[in-house]
């Protein structure tokens, strides 16, 4: 495996999910600054690694902004390499659909990997809705940007997806573990006055007015709040608290054990490269873009 994005959740996440894992080895590491630290594993680029290391690298795991990831991994696909992405996956669906077409005609492995999906306890949420009616969704997704983003300037441009970079977790859960699609009737997005993103949205979702909705908001600062509830027809309340970590039936505790977010990710990523599969989830990305396209913005105080 190379890493290419040396960023946070690089270090945090993927190289000791890799280390962990006696299926991968970590051959390289490709970014602007590693390539500078004396590291021989480190390069500035895609194209300097495959030149000093021809033949010795498998796959990618991209994890840059999302504004290069598509040209990159063109890159590693013309060279035979699989690819795994980070969430989210691209900046745009067309991006998405264009990658899935070359790594077809490559017969290559691409993944994304929705990290916040590989929570156990959304898998045990999936089972619990499974052929359920669902009566209401309600989703809080609130952080303080300052804590889990500073610094970053990217996010605050375009395709730098603003609040949507988190709340983009919770739509990949609930888009997981409905069993009926997710379609935008409405939304308010909330852009200070001097960035190009959101920093909070409210979503209304198809369904009985009121019924179905989402929050996001950057600017809470009294920890996180990452809930996600679902009402059934038959009168059970499941719940997703931390970020989908913890699930709660009826208020009740659920056990649901696993290896972890992206441990998981790597073992699926594993399984797909072995059966010469993808593996190609588009739907947080397409409500996302929805909630874009039907927004309606709204211009708050100026962020600094």
């Amino acid at each position: 495996m190379a890493i290419i994005g040396y960023g946070k959740i690089a270090r945090d996440q993927h190289i000791p999910s890799i280390d962990a894992d006696p299926r991968f080895e970590l051959a390289a590491v490709v970014g602007p600054r590693v390539a500078t630290d004396g590291d021989p594993r480190g390069f500035r680029s895609l194209k300097d690694l495959l030149e000093a290391m021809p033949e010795q690298v498998d796959a990618v795991a991209i994890c840059t902004p999302p504004l290069v990831r598509h040209a990159i991994a063109r890159e590693a696909l013309a060279a035979g390499l699989h690819v795994l992405l980070e969430k989210p996956p691209a900046a745009t669906l067309g991006e998405i659909e264009d990658m899935e077409r070359l790594a077809r005609t490559a017969n290559r492995t691409l993944f994304t990997g929705w990290h916040s999906q590989h929570n156990p306890a959304v898998a045990a949420a999936r089972a619990a809705l499974s052929g359920a009616e669902v009566r209401t969704l309600r989703i809080e997704w609130f952080e303080d940007v300052r804590k889990w983003h500073p610094g970053q300037e990217w996010i605050w441009g375009p395709g730098g997806f603003g609040v949507f970079d988190p709340g983009i977790n919770a739509l990949s859960i609930a888009t997981r573990i409905l069993p009926l699609p997710l379609f935008v009737r409405e939304a308010t997005l909330m852009f200070p006055s001097n960035r190009q993103t959101p920093i909070a949205a409210d979503i209304a979702f198809a369904g009985e007015p009121g019924a179905f909705s989402a929050s996001m908001d950057w600017r809470y600062t009294q920890g996180e709040r990452w809930i996600i509830r679902v009402e059934t027809g038959d009168g059970r309340l499941i719940e997703l608290r931390d970020g989908g970590s913890k699930l709660f039936v009826d208020g009740e505790p659920q056990q649901a054990g696993g290896p972890g977010e992206y441990p998981s990710i790597y073992d699926r990523f594993a399984q797909l490269v072995q059966a010469g599969d993808s593996e190609v989830d588009r739907e947080p990305l397409r409500v996302a873009a929805d909630a874009f396209l039907v927004g309606r913005r709204e211009l708050v105080e100026p962020f600094e």
